[in-house]
């Protein structure tokens, strides 16, 4: 098929409705939209600038903390602007190759986050169960191909996405009844057969979280397990404090998950903006609390804040 063909086949632009049902109230649903953004870039950027300026920094834990707050600055950057501009200046038009690249980066970088939490996992793993074989197993070799392999996995699992939804003709409506360009609810619009694109979009999401999660299980059971064969109650305690973070940013991401997924299959029949205002919930929590998380509960890293904000006084 020619490539005049193809296009043809889908319309130059889809149109977003924002949150339908609340469209009367996008100005006020707005600020809490746009203060949480702001939250995550300075939030986020503040995190990669003393990683990346402190070399007492430079080691795994922060290394893989870096990789987070860049792969939550992408997320919340891929989407958040076009929804204020939604909410702001009725600019509810987005092009159709647009569409597809944001849901492109959207699911791609959600399944970074996922594999870059399960190995922060292994991580406390290593460093609570096999402290003294810590700096000899997390090299910077290998905390560069754990990198390297979740962008591998989710560019791999998320390229075919565009490509299958590009053959299908939108015969149905333009009109997209959500915030951003989500799979599913492209794949709605399409006309013929859409049985492969609902499988493979559920497969993924499943086997991806499923796995994920089962390890990161996994990885703090063991972790638990190590932790109460300590002797002393004060050794303890310090090991679950450098668990505490990370186990608040394994809640931040999976929660909303588990709350949209539960939501979808019992709540059915709930006004569309319920599952929409869930969904967002879900891409705007992580991105704006993992630096509050790890801004709060680090001490390094508190330290490190606190002291360029007293320079600039001085």
């Amino acid at each position: 098929m020619s490539a005049s063909n193809i296009t043809s086949l889908h319309p130059p632009s889809f149109l977003l409705m924002g949150i339908p049902g609340l469209e009367h109230l996008h100005i006020w649903i707005s600020i809490p939209f746009c203060s949480a953004y702001t939250l995550a870039l300075l939030g986020n950027c503040t995190l990669l600038f003393v990683i990346w300026t402190d070399p007492a920094l430079h080691e795994p834990m922060y290394l893989f903390l870096a990789m987070l707050s860049a792969i939550d600055l992408v997320l919340s950057s891929s989407t958040l602007p076009k929804m204020l501009a939604i909410f702001w200046v009725n600019d509810h038009e987005i092009n159709f190759h647009a569409c597809l690249t944001q849901m492109f980066f959207l699911h791609s970088f959600s399944i970074m986050e996922s594999a870059v939490l399960l190995a922060m996992a292994f991580d406390r793993f290593v460093a609570i169960c096999e402290p003294l074989r810590y700096t000899t197993v997390l090299t910077r070799p290998l905390i560069s191909r754990i990198g390297m392999a979740a962008v591998v996995r989710a560019v791999a699992l998320m390229v075919p996405l565009p490509f299958l939804l590009r053959r299908f003709s939108y015969c149905q409506s333009r009109v997209i009844a959500h915030c951003y360009c989500e799979h599913m609810a492209v794949v709605k619009l399409a006309c013929g057969n859409t049985r492969f694109n609902n499988v493979y979009g559920i497969a993924v999401a499943l086997v991806i979280v499923g796995l994920d999660l089962l390890f990161v299980v996994l990885s703090y059971a063991l972790i638990l397990r190590a932790v109460l064969r300590l002797a002393s109650q004060e050794a303890r305690y310090k090991a679950f404090g450098t668990c505490a973070s990370h186990v608040g940013a394994i809640l931040a991401f999976y929660t909303p998950v588990v709350i949209s997924s539960v939501m979808h299959r019992l709540a059915r029949h709930a006004a569309p903006h319920v599952h929409i205002l869930a969904a967002n919930f879900y891409l705007l929590f992580p991105p704006m609390v993992n630096p509050i998380i790890y801004g709060v509960k680090t001490k390094q890293i508190r330290e490190r804040v606190v002291g360029i904000f007293q320079r600039k006084k001085i």
